[in-house]
């Protein structure tokens, strides 16, 4: 009995390590960055994570980079009358002094397009962020489906089956 609940505690800190990641750069932290998982032969995916500033200057998300991708963008989903659409963001996102920006399905987020190859659920995989005051930090995405990626952020639209355009595929 004892093992068993050791090795229950065992499995949920592992758990709990494995789900919380977080990277700083300046006075920036990105927390629990993760990519949703794709079909075979996807050409997009989705990033959300959660970016706070801790300083007394804002900075922005300017840009990224990924092997797996050949191209990233910063982009978010608006209403155009009755449908929703996505695009990209010019001159990025600004990250309030001293406040935090979500970065969730449905909302703002970072577009992996071009993708090399599928993104298997419980992957890891390693992009490159650039802040405009900040700079470039590497942070590992988690790839979730998008049920994991809702229990750890507030709900949001899935945009998964939509492509660059923002037309439903």
């Amino acid at each position: 009995m004892t093992k068993l609940i050791l090795t229950a505690a065992a499995a949920l800190l592992a758990t709990g390590t494995a789900l919380a990641h977080d990277y700083s750069v300046g006075d920036l932290v990105i927390d629990h960055p993760v990519a949703r998982a794709t079909p075979a032969n996807a050409p997009v995916s989705g990033g959300y994570m959660t970016i706070r500033n801790n300083g007394e200057e804002a900075d922005r998300l300017v840009a990224g980079t990924a092997d797996f991708a050949g191209k990233v963008e910063i982009h978010e989903m608006v209403m155009d009358g009755d449908v929703m659409k996505m695009r990209e963001i010019e001159g990025g996102i600004e990250i309030p002094a001293g406040g935090e920006v979500v970065l969730k399905p449905g909302g703002l987020h970072v577009m992996f397009m071009q993708l090399e190859q599928q993104l298997e659920e419980g992957a890891e995989l390693p992009a490159t962020l650039t802040f405009e005051k900040a700079g470039d930090v590497t942070v590992t995405f988690n790839v979730e489906s998008l049920t994991q990626i809702r229990e750890h952020m507030a709900g949001g639209m899935d945009h998964g089956s939509m492509d660059h355009s923002g037309h439903s595929n």
